[in-house]
């Protein structure tokens, strides 16, 4: 049975009821890697604390990937920035924990201070560490003693993340999983919220683009560490390794595929298109799991330039995500609603196709005035008012 109501953008009861009681709050699922999200994030969680983020961790750059190099594990560095974004700031939370997690190492400092500033955090001598209490000081002392213990004497310190070596020391002291200390950090901080990686596996990305050449590697794709993409992708495949082409398959948990099934809305937010979103929609069994929740899911589309979208407007990035469901059962859709600013210029559209390929345009305000980027708060309403 299916049962419809008027949709009402912002819905102010609906709104009012979230904010009045968020643990009770709708469970919105978002499929996002990188920074583009955090902002929502912290507004998202004054409505509900029970929203999930599953984001990627096959990033291969930044300082992530000297924690890869070293430890051939998953890029933790989208992970522990959710999880800042959705801690608790009150004092019912861990501001101290808070501030250390966003800490990173100077980027000037030569290698040797840098190695006593991280000798002194390990001893509990730091100026960061002292104010945080037993027994979270000791659990994040332990972690720390083990990355400094495994990483090798050339190890790159240099703006590297606390919060990520942290992690990191959980995950090779809890035999090379990251669920058990994220699950850890998460209940200590007071995460608003549950952030995982799509797949706990370390892979990394490849495309191939229509010129013919061959990419590997996620800081490749983005126009940040090397020179922007000339020609567009073609197609993204998970790969095993940075060196050769090496096809990889991995499949989604029964737990995640759980969080899929069970959400109340999925968005599929703005962020780099490939390396972002597409990555998390790769491995084994997501698609499946988007197409049998009959919820709504909604594409909120990028604002701006993204390097990865070189060649892909907006008609052939909705047609790329419609075309995740199953064509044998046409009732399990894989998007729905396509959510945009109703004054900001996106593109052409093709509204013929969006009816073919069952995808509904929703315009409303999402942009505050004088930006050219999406408001928090105006993003926020109107998804949650499509719960």
């Amino acid at each position: 049975m299916n049962i419809t109501r008027r949709l009402k953008l912002p819905d102010s009861v609906r709104l009012h009821r979230y904010k009045s009681l968020p643990e009770q709050g709708p469970k919105l699922l978002f499929f996002s890697g990188g920074s583009a999200l955090n902002k929502i994030s912290r507004v998202l969680k004054s409505y509900t604390h029970n929203s999930v983020h599953l984001v990627t961790p096959f990033d291969s750059g930044g300082s992530s990937a000297h924690l890869r190099n070293e430890f051939d594990m998953p890029a933790v560095g989208d992970l522990r920035s959710r999880l800042m974004a959705l801690a608790d700031e009150t004092v019912l939370g861990q501001p101290e924990v808070y501030e250390l997690f966003t800490y990173r190492f100077s980027k000037c400092a030569n290698q040797e201070d840098l190695e006593d500033e991280f000798n002194n955090l390990v001893s509990g001598t730091h100026a960061l560490i002292v104010p945080i209490t037993d027994p979270m000081r000791s659990l994040i002392q332990t972690q720390l003693a083990v990355t400094k213990r495994r990483i090798g004497a050339q190890f790159e310190l240099r703006g590297a993340s606390i919060g990520n070596l942290i992690i990191a020391g959980g995950y090779l002291n809890n035999q090379q999983q990251l669920d058990p200390i994220v699950f850890l950090f998460s209940r200590l901080v007071k995460t608003l919220g549950q952030v995982k990686t799509v797949v706990d596996t370390s892979l990394h990305l490849g495309t191939h683009l229509e010129s013919g050449e061959t990419i590997l590697g996620q800081h490749n794709l983005t126009g940040k560490e090397t020179d922007p993409l000339q020609s567009p992708i073609q197609n993204i495949w998970l790969n095993d390794g940075l060196d050769d082409v090496c096809h990889a398959s991995v499949s989604l948990s029964p737990d995640r595929e759980a969080d899929i099934l069970d959400a109340d809305l999925i968005c599929f937010p703005p962020g780099s298109f490939f390396s972002s979103l597409v990555a998390n929609l790769l491995p084994d069994g997501v698609a499946t799991a988007i197409r049998s929740n009959p919820n709504p899911k909604v594409y909120i589309p990028n604002l701006g330039i993204d390097p990865e979208q070189l060649g892909w407007p907006l008609m052939k990035r909705v047609s790329w995500l419609a075309s995740l469901q199953d064509k044998r059962e046409i009732n399990e859709k894989a998007l729905d609603i396509l959510l945009l600013d109703e004054h900001h210029n996106y593109g052409e559209l093709d509204i013929a196709r969006l009816e073919r390929l069952g995808v509904e345009v929703i315009k409303t305000r999402l942009i505050s005035s004088n930006a050219n980027r999406y408001d928090e708060i105006l993003v926020n309403e109107a998804l949650l008012s499509m719960t």
